[in-house]
């Protein structure tokens, strides 16, 4: 009588291969369903809680600014670059376009030295024997964002990035402390994050990103739901000419101490001196 074949090696090997026999904290393709958003939501703000706890993370300042700011080197190289181009197409309105917006760069370029002059300043005065004060947060992008972190490195003091998948390839600018890169995936859990710890925000000159953080912490201290978080505007002759704070007032639309929510300042020391009287326990000593 012959052996009768044995299919227990293919069909063994077809259920081991199934979907459904992944564990489900490894099945990513489960973990990515509509209906798993809600467990998304929670590891995305349980991880850079537990990391920050493990880092020793007490508090922070919340730099936001342009992305599109680069130093007054690469402003300078860049508007000889759009000048040169315009030369060959004098009459192109959009190389017209491109000088225009590279003479504004550059004039706005300072904030970059003074983004980063602020965040070596700050940890410098608040990193010290092992304390983890104040530390510097951005959304780890490039211009305002990649400055802030680096004076943080310079300083050889740790700072956080919280980057965000975006449609277009974006990374992390290289001065954010590896251990506290985070990627997230949802704008709601990135925003909270930003604020859970912190005791200040500072927005230099920026686009729909900087005002949308700056205007959500504003509406958070406005209605109470944050309180103690010191907000601070570098550079009043561009806040001033961009939103019309008293025009709100007069309407009736904001209250005269609503206004008073945010404090201007110039320079890295001065917001640094505006956050430290706020914040003397955890100012310089």
């Amino acid at each position: 009588m012959s052996e009768r074949p044995s299919k227990r090696d293919p069909l063994l090997g077809a259920i081991l291969q199934s979907p459904s026999y992944r564990r489900a904290d490894e099945d990513l393709e489960f973990l990515g369903r509509e209906e798993l958003r809600p467990v998304r939501l929670q590891l995305e703000l349980l991880k850079p809680e537990l990391v920050q706890q493990q880092e020793g993370i007490r508090s922070t300042i919340v730099v936001f600014g342009s992305s599109r700011l680069v130093e007054l080197a690469k402003a300078r190289e860049l508007l000889v670059q759009a000048e040169a181009e315009l030369s060959r197409k004098p009459h192109d309105p959009e190389q017209q376009r491109a000088v225009a917006t590279a003479r504004r760069r550059l004039a706005l370029a300072s904030y970059y030295d003074e983004a980063c002059e602020f965040g070596c300043l700050v940890s410098s005065a608040c990193q010290v024997d092992g304390r983890c004060e104040l530390v510097i947060v951005t959304g780890g992008g490039p211009g305002i964002m990649e400055a802030a972190n680096r004076g943080a490195a310079e300083a050889g003091a740790k700072s956080v990035g919280f980057n965000i998948t975006l449609p277009h390839e974006q990374q992390p600018n290289p001065y954010i402390t590896p251990s506290l890169c985070f990627q997230f995936r949802y704008f709601a859990l990135r925003k909270m994050h930003f604020l859970l710890r912190a005791r200040a925000l500072v927005a230099f000159p920026g686009g729909f990103g900087t005002l949308d953080e700056l205007f959500e912490t504003l509406t958070l201290l406005q209605s109470g739901k944050v309180v103690g978080v010191t907000v601070v505007l570098v550079g009043r002759s561009f806040w001033e000419r961009l939103i019309n704070w008293p025009m709100l007032v007069d309407e009736g639309l904001v209250s005269p101490q609503d206004v008073q929510l945010f404090r201007y300042a110039e320079t890295a020391g001065e917001a640094w001196e505006i956050i430290a009287a706020q914040h003397p326990l955890v100012g310089p000593s």
